[in-house]
């Protein structure tokens, strides 16, 4: 299924592309930091990630064009979990996030072995926690007022994916994301 797209190692050339993507303010406004990030702090925060074993990067990838940004963070080997988020870049085609998100299940749960995977959406993010809830992620919690957003307390969504759900989803996703990437 290679059409789909692949993860990849993220070059330093790319660092510049990565910053801007996430510094737009339609990504922004979905992030816990709001603010435009520097190339310094943006510099210091890569720097500090390369050194980590519990986190892994990756550029999303599709017909030669990058078109996104794919994080796995507290990787725990020992209870096989961890977290992931993503972003796309703001002009990246339609399916992007469909396409991150099942190359990220994948990767999570055939490259890095885990029994679950979590993330966090905040409240008002519901494209995305729709794209989740189709991909079988299922909410374990809400994390009432949790979060500060323009003086604002927001709710933030806790929710996770098991190993096996994905097995049983895995095949019905493909052939949707084949089925789109055909019409």
């Amino acid at each position: 299924m290679q059409s789909v797209g692949l993860l990849r190692q993220i070059g330093d050339n790319e660092l510049e592309m990565m910053r801007q993507w996430r510094n737009a303010p339609k990504v922004r406004a979905n992030m816990y930091t709001r603010h435009e990030i520097s190339s310094a702090e943006h510099q210091a925060w890569w720097a500090r990630s390369r050194q980590r074993d519990d986190q892994a990067y990756f550029m999303y990838e599709c017909h030669g064009s990058a078109y996104g940004i794919v994080a796995f963070t507290a990787i725990d080997h020992v209870n096989q979990n961890c977290s992931w988020a993503f972003y796309a870049a703001p002009d990246a085609p339609q399916g992007t996030g469909t396409r991150m998100e099942f190359l990220a299940l994948n990767h999570a749960f055939q490259k890095l072995r885990l029994n679950k995977l979590c993330c966090e959406v905040i409240a008002f993010n519901t494209p995305v926690l729709k794209l989740h809830e189709k991909f079988g992620f299922r909410t374990e919690g809400v994390l009432r007022q949790q979060h500060l957003v323009d003086g604002k307390f927001v709710d933030i969504h806790r929710l996770g994916l098991l190993r096996d759900e994905w097995s049983a989803l895995r095949p019905a996703m493909q052939q949707r994301i084949e089925s789109f990437m055909k019409a």
